[in-house]
């Protein structure tokens, strides 16, 4: 984990790498997110259904929203 970690802060492209346990790690994932909303795609299903995830990678970067679950890209909450 904390290799990945460290692998994601110096490029968030390293999420798409990592294996499906630390995809679904949800530290790992808003430590991506937080740099670069695209790394959403990288994310797990279950994570990329969690609002506090999907609300951290459209804050960083709103075109990251196309990798949200299909219900959130609605959401009110997710677009003010």
């Amino acid at each position: 984990r904390q290799v990945v970690l460290a692998a994601v802060k110096c490029d968030w492209q390293a999420l798409q790498h990592a294996s499906p346990e630390l995809q679904d790690d949800r530290h790992v994932v808003l430590t991506a997110v937080n740099i670069c909303g695209s790394a959403l795609q990288y994310a797990s299903p279950d994570l990329r259904q969690d609002l506090s995830v999907v609300l951290a990678a459209v804050s960083e970067d709103g075109m990251s929203l196309q990798h949200a679950f299909e219900a959130l890209r609605s959401d009110w909450r997710v677009m003010r």
